[in-house]
């Protein structure tokens, strides 16, 4: 039995405080444009069937049991309670949490609290340049501030994270943009923008990036599968390599968040460079029952120290449980075939599922 008594959810968000109906509540499980089919609901997929799986029996209820009886159970509870049933229930120990998502969200102190773990914050590097622009009159204060702002948050914050790929893509030039091309498109951003507007230009993300590598603190950045209508094309982590060439050396370590369908692609960016680690994070949450043939397929290809673990979870504290059992059960499953196969010893096996548990969290972020 390989055992994994701690987890490290090395990116997660907080989840929210307000109580759900089914409709709102579904609308947490798949990010889409539309309607689920017609006759069916947003249950109906991978990450619905394993909340039914594994968030019943912590409110009381037998395993799948319908989202209606579900839902019912968590409102007699209360969102509190049925929140801190959940959480505590997920055998995670330590979350690292991204704060920069809109809505009525708990933060690291509160998810602590509620999940009687630890919680540290990664600071979102868009969000951060946003609310600089809100308070800055000119294009100088502007620099001035944010370069001071990201060197004030490294203090405290043990992550920085970009979305990037999310806003523009991931093909961006490798090299950091001059000082007259930052004050240029800064210009034209401030220039054009409202209050609250969201920052995607793509030399100014570039600076944000290199002002982030040169802070020391891990740098995580967003691939694959994200927002509905994301053109998934322009996130393959591989469109990346310039810009880890270019940061190598540098001491700070890049980790490639959620990836899927490109798990492959990042996992074989962490086997070539000594800097960059590969997440195996949303892609379980995604693929459910089949979470163990992807959690393989990053096996085959990063080194075992280069692999971390994440829920990737938001809004649902049922996404935190999903991500932590899914993550426990596949790697399980793929290591102890490799046990009983012989191909491994079952010594090796736990060293290797310790370190991607929480080991290799712990020292990449400074956990220890």
């Amino acid at each position: 039995m390989i055992e994994t008594p701690s987890l490290v959810d090395q990116y997660c968000h907080g989840v929210l405080r307000t109580e759900l109906g089914l409709g709102t509540f579904e609308t947490q499980l798949a990010r889409t444009e539309g309607p689920p089919a017609p006759g069916t609901t947003l249950f109906d997929t991978q990450t619905g069937f394993a909340v039914r799986r594994w968030c019943p029996p912590l409110l009381g209820l037998e395993p799948h049991c319908l989202p209606a009886r579900y839902l019912a159970r968590r409102r007699e509870l209360g969102v509190l309670e049925a929140g801190r049933r959940l959480l505590r229930g997920s055998g995670i120990t330590t979350y690292l949490v991204d704060t920069g998502l809109p809505g009525d969200l708990t933060g690291p102190t509160e998810l602590a609290s509620t999940a009687a773990a630890e919680a540290r914050e990664i600071v979102r590097l868009e969000l951060l340049a946003e609310q600089v622009a809100d308070t800055s009159g000119t294009v100088e204060s502007f620099l001035a501030n944010l370069a001071e702002s990201v060197h004030g948050a490294a203090a405290s914050a043990v992550a920085f994270t970009s979305v990037a790929g999310v806003r523009h893509g991931l093909a961006l030039a490798p090299e950091p943009p001059g000082p007259g091309e930052v004050r240029g498109a800064a210009g034209r951003w401030l220039a054009g923008r409202r209050v609250g507007g969201e920052l995607s230009d793509p030399v100014l993300l570039r600076h944000l990036l290199w002002i982030a590598a040169a802070s020391g603190l891990p740098l995580q950045l967003h691939a694959g599968l994200g927002e509905p209508g994301l053109r998934i094309d322009r996130t393959d982590p591989v469109l990346l390599t310039d810009f880890v060439r270019a940061t190598a050396g540098l001491g700070t370590d890049l980790v490639l968040l959620h990836s899927y369908p490109y798990h492959r692609h990042a996992a074989h960016l962490a086997g070539v460079f000594p800097h960059v680690y590969a997440d195996s994070g949303a892609a379980l949450v995604r693929t459910g029952a089949r979470a163990a043939t992807v959690l393989a397929e990053i096996l085959e290809l990063a080194p075992f120290g280069k692999i971390v673990f994440s829920s990737g979870a938001h809004s649902l504290p049922e996404l935190h449980v999903v991500g932590a059992r899914l993550f426990r059960e596949a790697l399980a499953r793929v290591l102890g075939g490799w046990v009983a196969e012989g191909a491994w010893s079952l010594a090796d096996a736990q060293r290797v599922a310790g370190l991607i548990a929480a080991g290799n969290a712990r020292r990449v972020y400074g956990l220890e």
